[in-house]
């Protein structure tokens, strides 16, 4: 490589609410590895802005970890997991591709090359920022085992909230209902086959609920969206907040089920068969779907992260997924 390729730069959250952008040194590949030149990357806005704000608590710091995290936590911290780029060194087979790789926000990176997955030929590079939040939304319907014809809620109109309906909707006869405080979340809700509902007028009896707002009060109206023997299941991450658990009134005798959902397992029913990276491959395929570009509401050089990423965490932009282009 020449003397300018041998660097490259990446984002790292250096202190509460502040970032800075990193020249680094990139290794020379080894025979298994290749060189991704980055053309976009996603913000994960709930975990990401827990991490920028410093908000990880420290018995989770090993848990929390990023698959190429660089530094610890609290900080500094190179942390993020949606990029999509291009080969350009390493395996004969993949130099040239489109490839997703679970990467913090960088320029250039080296990675083996199992670790990038090919875009399929009919998911542009701007929408496969996506595929991380998607394999979430994945992820959460196994462990609610949604089935047909079911009844369903989802709490929270983020960008994993309504990934996640938007795959419970395409079952056969499911009716889904996004629920969310903002109205503006109507327009991608209906877009992606559900319909919408402010918090009191959330549906009842529901076969089965997912919370994916981030807030104890949505998680108050996940808990009286269930019917009798309906699961919940929660998908926010609190980071070190400690959230009220409404288990009054009618939650036993409804007999509700409160699991979780994170992506870091795949569920046990799937593990004989199912590996992560077939996971996110499913996830990619997905994407196919030209609806989901209504999830990619801003978009913003990569030199500008430092200023936007204070505004992303704050909500001072109200963002769904925001891209970093390169």
């Amino acid at each position: 490589m020449s003397e300018h390729s041998r660097t490259s730069r990446a984002f790292w959250a250096t202190a509460p609410g502040r970032g800075e952008l990193r020249e680094q040194p990139l290794a020379e590949p080894a025979a298994d590895e290749v060189v991704v030149r980055t053309r976009y990357s996603g913000i994960s806005r709930g975990s990401e802005s827990l991490v920028f704000s410093g908000r990880v608590p420290e018995t989770e710091f090993e848990r929390m970890r990023a698959p190429f995290q660089q530094g610890e936590f609290p900080f500094p911290v190179c942390y993020g997991y949606a990029s999509v780029g291009e080969v350009e060194a390493g395996s004969a087979s993949l130099v040239g591709q489109p490839v997703f790789c679970l990467h913090p926000h960088q320029d250039r990176y080296v990675v083996r090359s199992e670790d990038v997955v090919p875009l399929p030929a009919d998911v542009p590079m701007a929408r496969a920022v996506l595929a991380a939040n998607l394999e979430t939304a994945l992820n959460a319907v196994w462990d609610g085992a949604a089935g047909p014809g079911d009844r369903i809620a989802v709490v929270g109109g983020g960008v994993v909230g309504l990934l996640t309906g938007a795959l419970a909707a395409a079952m056969p006869g499911c009716s889904v209902t996004l629920v969310d405080i903002n109205p503006q979340r109507r327009t991608p809700a209906e877009a992606l086959g559900m319909t919408f509902a402010k918090p009191e007028n959330a549906p009842e009896d529901c076969d089965l609920v997912f919370h994916a707002s981030g807030h104890a009060e949505g998680l108050d109206t996940a808990l009286r969206c269930g019917g009798l023997e309906a699961g919940v299941v929660e998908m926010s991450w609190y980071g070190d907040s400690v959230v009220p658990l409404p288990l009054g009134g009618a939650f036993h005798a409804r007999r509700l089920t409160l699991r979780s959902s994170q992506v870091g397992h795949v569920p046990p029913l799937r593990q004989p068969r199912w590996t992560r990276r077939r996971r996110l491959e499913t996830a990619l395929s997905l994407l196919a779907d030209k609806r989901f570009d209504i999830l990619i509401s801003g978009e913003s050089e990569f030199e500008a992260l430092p200023d936007v990423m204070p505004r992303l965490a704050s909500s001072e932009i109200d963002a769904l997924c925001h891209r970093i282009r390169y």
